[in-house]
């Protein structure tokens, strides 16, 4: 699966930080800009299998995965 997601990133001072809109709790600040895209794919990514490793959890046994495009 290819998602996109929207990084809101800006300097302040000496840092970049970086947030993804659409997952909270996604965010960032590194050097440059390019370590603070690079950063915020990693944390995006563990935080997307987090939450589906905890959403499984939660299901149970008896469960089954549907796709929902929006």
């Amino acid at each position: 699966m290819n998602n996109e997601y929207t990084a809101v990133v800006k300097k302040e001072g000496d840092w970049w930080i970086g947030w993804i809109e659409e997952v909270p709790g996604v965010n960032c600040q590194e050097r440059t800009h390019e370590e603070l895209l690079e950063t915020l794919k990693i944390t995006l990514q563990e935080a997307l299998e987090f939450n589906r490793r905890d959403a499984l959890s939660a299901a149970g046994d008896e469960f089954r995965e549907e796709k929902i495009a929006v």
